[in-house]
């Protein structure tokens, strides 16, 4: 036999969690062959030598719903080692969907997942009605990376009820049998499960809350038990238990959560972050996690390796001075025009002096935290910072410009308007919103470490305008088990992390490990030198949209059904990617 690829004198881990070894991997027809010696000749060899050898990574939370009907190179997930992605999360995505319903699926992923509109008006085909159409439509396209669809919650509703499907209208019975069907045959065309979206954060372009934001309980175990008795498909749910509302919310929604998940009898998992305005929740929604488990509730949380937050510019969704009201008369004006006037300093001693403006309201997409946010600046600049251009996302309080500010003696407002016109404007400010309360990473860790945590919410294409977090593995790598002083976690676990435990979680035996007979989706790592480059905006969407995405260094290759999509941190012309149906 003659190999199609050999892999050379590689430290192999396997994905299991255990010791790695020292071998050659050989490739034919896009699976393993061999792991070992791997006497026989390759077409073409790949030197491994001083890297690390992986699975690729399964990245579980990416929202590439719409990007994929015209993206083939999958980017950003591609270039950090990503090679099986998951979609349909938080319940928002483009299937079903009546022809009518296009603008309305478009402002509420806009708004949800700020992705820009246009983009979506001009990118997506809209080559399907039925959510079937719509994954043979995304699987006749070529594409970097293999990739699964969720049926989602909000598009389903939609076309079930139609002009009523809103957050403040109940489901009738018959409207819940519509929808019941409707997930019944997404699951039969190959879906990967179901999702569902209960955040108050989470806003249509036009202001609304999501359509199935406020369904009932009778609703979602309905829609839940669609999954029961099947052997393929999990659940996802993304719920802030209601925190900008009165009163303790976390029992009755952790009861409608727990309803949902029973109802389905699949592996269900949970968005989990510490969020400053309730920061004890987190450990919360651990307690009920291991008290579902210990009843036989399979039942998960996804977590972050790092602060989930957003990148803030002159360029971005959002930023510090959106709301002053002189800003606002030039907000429309190209990034130099805007960075000249800005630079005038009647301007901007105008600009300082005001009070910002009210963003959240009636017919606003910016949800009402944002308001909260700019009002309470002095205190939250002590979160913002430049993240350099090796990007170092845990500082602490005193590697803050808030900090920085008052060694300078200038006010917190000054400062934050002198940084945005950096680099020509071209500055970010880095804000983690999410997982950094104390200004450490130590509740990261007992998240990371927790037995029912899984990796997850890299968002990898959504928020494009102000998160780039598609990363994570690659920080999961580098932070966590080489460059963190202490607490580290060991390489082949990390590994494990990124490959088997998404493999295992979502019932995929082709893949998540390296064993012969699985398919050849592998990474070679170059681990000493890997590092993350600072994200950058770029002007690549449909319709001139711009998107952050973000270089790593240290992806030797990346290979997917043993073609190389990736070569020294770069995506090469190779499209193996397919769809994972799960019927």
């Amino acid at each position: 036999m003659t190999f199609d690829v050999k892999i050379r004198n590689g430290l192999v881990f396997d994905g299991d969690g255990g010791e790695p070894l020292r071998a050659d991997i050989g490739i034919k027809n896009g699976r393993i062959a061999e792991i070992g010696r791997c006497a026989a000749e390759a077409d073409r060899q790949i030197d491994a030598e001083g890297a690390i050898v992986t699975p690729g990574f399964i990245d579980l939370h990416t929202h590439y719903d719409g990007q994929i009907s015209w993206d083939e190179e999958m980017r950003p997930s591609v270039n950090f080692g990503v090679t099986t992605v998951l979609m349909g999360n938080c319940g928002v995505g483009f299937a079903p969907v009546r022809s009518a319903d296009h603008d309305r699926l478009i402002r509420l992923m806009e708004g949800v997942e700020d992705i820009p509109g246009t983009a979506l008006h001009e990118g997506i085909s809209w080559g399907w009605e039925s959510f079937g159409d719509y994954l043979s439509a995304i699987d006749a396209m070529q594409h970097t990376i293999d990739f699964a669809a969720m049926a989602v919650h909000d598009p389903i509703r939609v076309y079930a009820m139609g002009e009523r499907a809103s957050f403040n209208e109940i489901a009738t019975g018959d409207d819940i049998r519509k929808m019941q069907a409707l997930v019944k045959e997404a699951l039969d065309a190959g879906a990967a499960g179901f999702s569902i979206g209960r955040s108050d954060v989470h806003r249509t372009a036009d202001g609304d809350w999501t359509p199935s934001s406020e369904a009932s309980r009778e609703e979602l175990v309905a829609l839940a038990s669609v999954m029961k008795g099947r052997k393929r498909g999990v659940l996802q749910i993304v719920n802030d238990f209601n925190l900008e509302r009165p009163g303790d919310q976390f029992p009755a929604e952790f009861s409608l959560v727990e309803a949902f998940a029973r109802a389905g009898g699949r592996p269900c998992s949970i968005s989990l972050m510490q969020r400053d305005l309730a920061p004890d929740q987190w450990m919360r929604i651990l307690k009920e996690t291991e008290r579902l488990n210990a009843d036989g509730v399979d039942f998960r949380v996804q977590v972050a390796p790092r602060g989930i937050g957003v990148l803030k510019g002159l360029q971005s969704t959002m930023h510090p001075l959106m709301a002053q009201p002189l800003y606002r008369t030039i907000k429309d004006k190209p990034l130099d025009e805007r960075v000249a006037i800005m630079r005038e300093p009647d301007f901007k001693k105008r600009c300082l002096a005001e009070k910002p403006v009210k963003l959240a309201g009636p017919g606003s997409s910016t949800p009402p935290i944002v308001d909260t946010l700019i009002t309470g600046i002095e205190l939250v600049a002590n979160k913002f910072y430049r993240l350099g251009e090796t990007p170092d996302y845990d500082q602490g309080m005193e590697g803050s410009l808030g900090q920085e500010a008052r060694r300078d003696g200038v006010s917190v407002m000054e400062k934050l308007y002198d940084v945005l016109l950096e680099l020509d404007g071209k500055q970010l400010i880095y804000f983690p919103i999410y997982n950094y309360t104390e200004f450490s990473y130590d509740n990261v860790h007992k998240m990371l470490t927790h037995p029912n945590a899984m990796i997850g919410l890299s968002d990898g294409g959504a928020h494009v305008g102000t998160i780039c977090d598609a990363s994570f593995p690659a920080y999961l790598l580098s932070y966590w088990t080489r460059d963190r002083a202490d607490h580290r976690i060991p390489l082949s676990r990390a590994v494990q992390m990124l490959t088997a435990d998404g493999a295992d979680y979502l019932g995929l035996e082709d893949r998540g490990r390296l064993k012969a007979g699985l398919k050849a989706d592998i990474n070679v790592i170059d681990y000493d030198r890997l590092t993350l480059k600072a994200p950058r905006m770029v002007k690549d969407l449909p319709a001139g949209g711009q998107r952050l995405l973000q270089d790593a260094k240290g992806f030797r290759a990346t290979l997917v059904s043993g073609r190389q999509v990736v070569q020294n941190d770069k995506v090469t012309d190779e499209r193996p990617g397919r769809l994972v149906r799960f019927n």
